[in-house]
């Protein structure tokens, strides 16, 4: 029984470097677009639009559900607003950006995550993967990650901010909002929200851990009825697509739950500056501490609702692609 489990152990080949690099971009590139529209009613969500959007109502409640349920119907009225008034396109504005983001930011994250574990298990654990390893080679893919994307991010940020005003609008294009933040930021504007970007590696980490002990407890579940000279049948591997899949939606809801405030934070570190030219928003604690002061705890979380039902089937799609595509690379 031994023979028969180590045999069906070695039948999966490991995946060449690479797989992981393009196998994680096309993965991205479904994710992203299937979910595009509640992204830019997270975005719209988390910046100071959302509060001139519903500045003649009454103040949201400080109360946790109570704008949690609040907050669901506003991204489903802010989802309708955005078709009725300005056309299915701008359901999809920023995509461009977007993907230009996604598709490498998933590739590298896919790529050092994957590798980094491989070669930190070779020569810190002989070979052998651990909670610790994935911690660590998360961690780094995200820090890797976050500092490469950034510019990308922003841009897309603005571009999903930058709100019809007759027929006028701020940046023409990707390359003009670039352009335009250049010469009124300088390069350094290019890395706005960086700082806050880096708090959501923690995110990140947390979730490739969590995504690991599931697909850990689902591989121990195999071994088991291997070793007990069990058939390992389409029911059991259907069942493992489906804890995956499952695994990967909990584990993103979980982290994003937990480090949710640093989107907020990041989004409106990105935003345009005001008309008169100054930044209302100068550094990761000063953004903190005024949006806390102006919205309380309710403002750190404002567009969760829209960003976990964005996520976590992003999150399915991403992974779930992502796993596929890495078994064929590996074949």
């Amino acid at each position: 029984m031994g023979s028969s489990s180590e045999a069906e152990m070695k039948a999966a080949p490991k995946p060449a470097p690479l797989a992981h690099l393009f196998a994680g971009g096309i993965a991205g590139m479904l994710g992203t677009t299937a979910t595009a529209p509640l992204d830019v009613v997270k975005t719209r969500l988390q910046s100071d639009f959302y509060k001139e959007q519903f500045a003649k109502r009454p103040p949201i409640s400080r109360n946790v559900f109570r704008a949690t349920v609040s907050h669901f119907a506003d991204t489903c009225l802010i989802l309708r607003n955005v078709y009725v008034q300005e056309g299915p396109k701008a359901m999809f504005r920023g995509l461009g950006p977007n993907l230009v983001g996604a598709v490498p930011a998933r590739a590298i994250n896919f790529f050092t995550y994957g590798n980094g574990k491989r070669i930190l298990a070779d020569v810190f654990n002989n070979g052998q993967e651990s909670t610790q390893i994935h911690l660590i080679s998360a961690a780094i893919a995200g820090v890797v990650t976050s500092t490469v994307t950034n510019p990308i991010w922003l841009v897309k940020t603005r571009l999903q901010l930058d709100k019809r005003s007759g027929n006028s609008i701020r940046y023409k294009s990707s390359f003009d909002c670039i352009v335009k933040t250049v010469q009124e930021e300088g390069i350094r504007g290019l890395y706005k929200g960086l700082t806050a970007s880096f708090l959501g590696v923690g995110e990140s980490t947390l979730q490739w851990v969590l995504y690991e002990r599931f697909k850990h407890t689902l591989a121990m579940r195999r071994q088991k009825r291997v070793l007990q000279g069990k058939r390992v049948t389409l029911y059991d591997r259907g069942l493992e697509w489906v804890g995956r899949l499952g695994g990967a939606g909990i584990a993103k809801l979980l982290a994003a739950c937990i480090a949710y405030p640093h989107e907020v934070v990041r989004t409106r570190l990105r935003q345009s500056p005001m008309a008169d030219g100054k930044l209302k928003y100068t550094g990761l604690l000063q953004c903190f501490k005024l949006v806390w002061k102006e919205q309380g705890i309710v403002g750190l979380y404002g567009g969760l609702t829209a960003h976990l039902m964005r996520v976590v089937p992003n999150a399915c799609i991403l992974f779930g692609s992502y796993e596929v595509l890495i078994q064929l690379f590996s074949r």
